[in-house]
């Protein structure tokens, strides 16, 4: 028999394939839009879908299939999922509010942990509790109209165009550096807007929100990922408020308004004063931590604590220096010497050791040496060995009475760490890098993409680790700090804040290559792509590196830090 007979002329499919997950396949017209072949397949009411990854690529859901893919949905409980939701909804909230308050221009400023974005209004008097309520309104009115999210691909001239009619300075700013020609923008009700990244295909998709009179602006709430159909309570954070005021503070005295303003200032070669105006500003805020410290006269225990890549690590040693400055005498301790043996480690949920659990340290070990320490005694400090699990002995240490000891720690800020010590001896900091400076208006920088960025950089210099390994472990990362660290952040005396305005454009150039060094077929490189696409908007600045002081919290992930064995803790 011909192995070849069963090979017969045939015409061109009208049908294409759309494969999912689970083994089904489900069959449409050339030109389907992959959202109804997602709603085919169903979806979980608990965590709707609102993108897709089609072939391995991050798609919108109205994208028509020209030929058979795999589809995985992408629900609201993913990342990806989580920002075309609040994306999304921030569209709909501009939308509803030019129309019932045109000449009101919003600004999305900054997020809060619980699930919202502080918004305020500018151009008129900040929105009464009454016309939030009618906002609002508004916009679940659309949400019922289920009204379409249009996209279109527009000459970056006729944007440009379209902006300079309307106004919007800040989006003008930003385009007046882009690097393609093109730019795409979203329209609802007639409205049109830019938004960096995907958008849900209609307002439909966004029931779960609401609006909150806030101080003097408002809250739009959203649900988190890990519930992504419930709004959580709304918490005081008013340290957390306080520091992207200040760092809101610290903008305007630099005279950077948004990315757009800081690519000005790269283009018009300005961007060194920036550098040290920045640096001088975490130098006078790290020198007013210590005196603080100093004044509390039974202030024997600083603990620091922070997410990753907070740069927590050169904060402590600048600290100590500071505080060595004044006159104090800092003594820093490792907490990693604190560890159970490997074998006594407690297990996660997922049946592995969990070494970021309180209860892999020592507490008791721990809490009777900080206090024998402070109160005078000779103490023999713990080594802990990480090649064979085991805690060994470390060398011998007594203190005088004047003695500051300088802990971090990611358990630093939880008051179950030290309950044997009293508080008034106790002087708690929080470290993190809560960006403020925004591409635009409605475009967020994200708080966790320049952590991200950092420790990419970070990990390539130190540890040798690709942008695919940093990037693969990060859902992990993030998983630790929600369970151990942001609750309880609002337990700090003092919030310290490691941005850097001038960061961005300064890692640019470090970053970028690691980035496309990510295989287009590994699960990580969607990830990379939408942090290519955000870098993007930054003018790089490669000169600044050698004006970045030698102690800097960004030389903890660029290199070149001299504080690497400057003030190191003591085992």
């Amino acid at each position: 028999m011909d192995k070849f007979a069963n090979v017969t002329l045939s015409r061109p499919r009208e049908t294409v394939q759309a494969r999912f997950p689970d083994g089904r396949i489900f069959e449409g017209p050339v030109g389907t839009p992959v959202e109804a072949f997602v709603r085919a397949a169903g979806s979980d009411e608990n965590a709707p879908t609102v993108a897709a990854l089609v072939g391995g690529r991050l798609r919108e859901l109205n994208e028509p299939l020209y030929r058979d893919a795999d589809v995985t949905p992408v629900t609201m409980s993913s990342a990806d999922g989580a920002l075309i939701y609040r994306r999304s909804l921030t569209f709909l909230m501009v939308v509803a509010a030019a129309e019932i308050f045109p000449g009101a221009d919003i600004y999305v400023d900054h997020s809060l942990t619980f699930g919202a974005y502080f918004c305020r209004v500018d151009g008129r008097e900040p929105f009464t509790r009454e016309e939030i309520s009618r906002l609002e309104k508004r916009m679940r009115e659309l949400v019922e109209e289920d009204a379409p999210i249009i996209r279109e691909e527009v000459a970056l001239d006729d944007a440009k165009k379209l902006f300079q009619e309307r106004g919007d300075s800040d989006k003008l700013r930003l385009l007046r550096y882009r690097g393609k020609d093109y730019l795409t923008i979203y329209k609802l009700h007639g409205v049109q807007d830019y938004f960096h990244g995907y958008m849900v295909p209609s307002t439909g998709y966004l029931r779960t929100f609401a609006l909150e009179f806030y101080t003097d602006g408002f809250l739009l709430r959203f649900p988190r990922r890990s519930a992504p159909r419930v709004l959580q309570p709304i918490q005081e954070y008013p340290h957390l408020v306080s520091v992207f005021r200040q760092y809101g503070g610290w903008l305007r005295h630099i005279g950077v308004r948004d990315v757009g303003s800081l690519n000005e200032i790269v283009a018009k070669g300005r961007i060194k004063e920036v550098v040290l105006v920045s640096e001088a500003l975490h130098a006078q805020h790290i020198a007013e931590i210590a005196l603080e410290i100093n004044s509390k006269t039974k202030a024997r225990l600083v603990l620091i604590a922070g997410p990753s890549s907070s740069g927590k690590t050169t904060f402590a040693r600048r600290l100590a220096v500071q505080l060595k400055a004044i006159g104090a005498m800092p003594f820093p301790l490792s907490l990693d010497d604190y560890f159970l043996d490997r074998d006594r480690t407690p297990l996660g949920e997922d049946g592995k050791p969990d070494f970021e659990a309180l209860n892999a340290l020592d507490l008791d070990l721990l809490n009777r040496q900080l206090l024998d320490l402070m109160n005078g005694k000779e103490v023999q400090l713990p080594v802990y060995n990480f090649k064979t699990g085991k805690r060994e002995t470390g060398e011998k240490v007594k203190l005088s009475r004047s003695h500051i000891i300088i802990v971090e720690g990611i358990h630093g800020l939880n008051p179950a760490l030290i309950p044997m010590i009293s508080g008034e001896r106790v002087y708690r900091i929080y470290v993190s890098a809560l960006t403020q400076l925004n591409l635009d208006r409605h475009n967020r920088v994200s708080t966790t993409d320049t952590r991200l960025l950092r420790r990419i950089v970070r990990d390539a210099t130190y540890r040798g680790y690709s942008a695919q390994s940093t990037i693969a472990s990060w859902e992990r990362v993030r998983r630790g700090e929600k369970k151990y660290i942001f609750p309880y952040q609002e337990h700090a005396d003092v919030m310290f804040n490691s941005a850097l305005v001038y960061e961005l454009s300064a890692i640019k150039s470090l970053v970028e290559p690691l980035l496309r060094q990510v295989p287009p077929d590994s699960q990580e490189y969607v990830e990379a792509k939408r942090l290519l696409a955000f870098l993007d908007w930054f003018l790089p600045c490669d000169c600044v590196q050698e004006v970045i002081p030698n102690d800097s919290l960004l030389r903890e992930f660029i290199g070149g830090s001299i504080l690497r064995e400057v003030f190191a803790p003591h085992t």
